[in-house]
């Protein structure tokens, strides 16, 4: 097995997860940052300035290339060091320290947005600054991910029992725009949190001061958030009594039809990132998640960004031959 055999199977879609156009863009944003990251830790090991060119030494096992790849392979399918180091046939501290040092630049990305190439979204603030400014109405989701659980006597240790999962998880919130498509995704915290809680505690709420023509559609668990901003947030709408009229039952039933449907996009949005193998159930240390669960998320925001936007169809009637008379 060559080098350039390993390279060509690594970067096929169905290992890397991005297309070889994608993986091209990446390469190109992703090597200067690399590059400038490796040269500053080689600085503050030496204590000094380089005292030889560039290129002497010892050379690297795997290029960046190389590296960009079995990071992209790693998170696709959770293939584990040792699998990756036999395909290269490197030792699997070599595959390790290349994840280690290309997860952190797949993370700090941020996520693409539609129809404005070049722009990405990295915090809260610039999330609802673009939907602000770009009259996107957000779609607003927590999903769960298994994770191992704590040893025990380890302080926290039921932080991360799910009350719904009846697991030990992780919990994440992704925010959507109306047709699926990522805008934003992370406010990592403990699964025994509340969906409210953790997007209160990152500082939802006085986004929603600060901007109050942005709306917001979300699920039962953002009842408080909705009861405070009720011009703002939509939830879905709340059960009649059991003696009320039966129309009033029937006009719920499909209030809540009508507001499920137009939720439904961001349960997609989590569907697209449960493709991706250590989202479906993380086996790594939960100190990495976060930047896991960015890297993979950003990619995902890379592709649906690019998606056409979808036209909503009129209702004018238009007659397209003349009856007969």
């Amino acid at each position: 097995m060559t080098l350039a055999w390993a390279r060509a199977a690594c970067s096929h879609p169905a290992l890397s997860g991005v297309s070889r156009a994608h993986f091209g863009d990446l390469l190109e944003e992703l090597a200067p940052r690399w590059e400038a990251a490796r040269e500053s830790a080689l600085r503050q090991r030496r204590g000094q300035n380089r005292r030889r060119a560039a290129g002497a030494g010892p050379k690297r096992r795997l290029v960046f290339v190389d590296r960009l790849l079995v990071t992209l392979v790693h998170l696709r399918l959770g293939l584990p060091h040792a699998a990756l180091a036999e395909l290269y046939l490197v030792d699997r501290s070599t595959i390790s320290n290349a994840v280690r040092e290309v997860r952190p630049l797949l993370a700090a990305r941020g996520f693409a947005v539609p129809n404005r190439p070049g722009i990405r979204l990295r915090t809260l603030e610039d999330l609802f600054a673009y939907a602000d400014a770009e009259g996107v109405e957000l779609l607003i989701d927590g999903t769960e991910v298994q994770v191992r659980r704590p040893k025990a006597g380890r302080p926290g240790r039921k932080a991360f029992v799910s009350g719904k999962k009846k697991q030990n998880t992780i919990k994440t919130t992704t925010f959507s725009d109306g047709q699926g498509r990522t805008l934003f995704s992370g406010v990592v915290r403990p699964g025994r949190m509340h969906d409210q809680t953790a997007v209160r505690s990152e500082g939802i709420a006085e986004q929603f001061r600060q901007y109050p023509d942005v709306k917001a559609t979300v699920d039962e668990g953002y009842r408080g958030l909705a009861n405070e901003f009720p011009d703002q947030v939509d939830a879905p709408p709340k059960k009649p009594k059991d003696d009320a009229p039966l129309g009033e039952h029937h006009a719920w039933r499909e209030r809540r039809r009508h507001q499920s449907s137009a939720r439904i996009h961001v349960e997609h949005t989590n569907a697209e990132y449960k493709q991706w193998r250590p989202l479906q159930r993380f086996t790594g240390r939960r100190e990495t998640y976060t930047e896991t669960h960015l890297a993979i998320a950003g990619l995902v925001s890379d592709r649906s960004a690019r998606r056409p936007t979808r036209r909503k169809p009129g209702t004018e009637l238009v007659l397209t031959r003349q009856a007969a008379c």
